[in-house]
């Protein structure tokens, strides 16, 4: 018997904000962002970082943000910052916690005692950063470690930025020498019943080259990406959203295998292509995603 395939929520566009810009939280209501990744670590500096947290929690107290699921990206699990970060998360209790630079799985495991003990929900997903030579090299039993802690791993966040200037390998020319490595950890999150993101577009104001890394992103399988600003929404939203063929397509398999006398059948021919439960499966969580966008 085939395994489940999890219904997962959509993931198209993540929007990093500030978590030290109130500004730009109060604008979070009115941006269509599948969700919002509150950051902590690297766009605030040092002395702002205590000022952000307090300015995170009293957000999560009097904001809302709208349709969007929200994360909370947290500083590097070994720094001075991380146990203060998660005290924060506890108290605003997001969907998920992104956790950078997650390069072994004594990472992990320092994620989870620090998290028992600070007594951090377990309805709160875990993402993982893969952002360093390490941490690619490192990524299977990265994953196996993720399954097993009280907070479920969801999703992985490629960081190329980092990958690129560690190994000092260019993201020019499309990433063409960056893709080996892209593919390897979606394979990683496919293989895991995990959502995979893409990683940002420096350039916010080139919408069109967005536009083009964000198409390639999908061909290559990844689930959505990270963005740095809010006029990346929209186009991220429309790319890696199914197409009407796939929906249609997507219904009729289901529409035939619920018929009563394709009832225990496991393989079916329709319009001369032979369809297994799997890809019904499958057509099943995309139609549920694309009625989750909409709903």
């Amino acid at each position: 018997m085939q395994n489940a395939v999890k219904s997962l929520a959509p993931q198209r566009s993540a929007l990093y904000v500030p978590a030290n810009n109130r500004r730009a939280i109060d604008k979070v209501e009115s941006i269509d962002a599948d969700w919002i990744i509150f950051d902590l670590e690297d766009s605030v500096a040092p002395e702002s970082k205590a000022t952000a947290r307090q300015a995170l929690v009293n957000a999560y107290k009097t904001a809302t943000f709208g349709r969007s699921q929200t994360a909370i990206r947290c500083n590097q699990v070994h720094s001075a910052d991380f146990e203060l970060d998660l005290a924060t998360v506890v108290e605003c209790c997001p969907q998920a916690v992104l956790l950078p630079k997650i390069s072994a799985v004594s990472d992990i495991d320092k994620f989870a005692l620090d998290a028992t003990s600070a007594g951090l929900d377990s309805t709160v997903s875990s993402w993982f950063m893969i952002e360093t030579a390490r941490g690619i090299a490192q990524l299977e039993s990265i994953v196996r470690r993720g399954a097993e802690i009280p907070w479920p791993l969801q999703t992985l966040v490629v960081g190329h930025n980092d990958i690129a200037s560690e190994t000092r390998v260019s993201l020019d020319h499309e990433r063409r020498y960056l893709i080996p490595w892209l593919m390897s950890i979606v394979l990683q999150a496919k293989q895991a019943d995990l959502q995979v993101l893409d990683s940002v577009w420096n350039t916010f104001r080139d919408l069109d080259g967005f536009k083009a890394e964000a198409l390639q992103a999908l061909q290559m399988g990844f689930d959505g990406k990270t963005l740095i600003h809010p006029s990346q929404v929209e186009p991220a939203n429309k790319i890696f959203a199914p197409s009407a063929q796939q929906l249609e397509h997507a219904q009729l398999l289901v529409d035939t295998f619920a018929q009563p006398a394709n009832e225990n059948k496991n393989v079916l021919n329709i319009n001369g292509e032979m369809f297994e439960r799997l890809h019904l499966l499958q057509a099943q969580q995309l139609l549920d995603k694309y009625n989750s966008i909409k709903s």
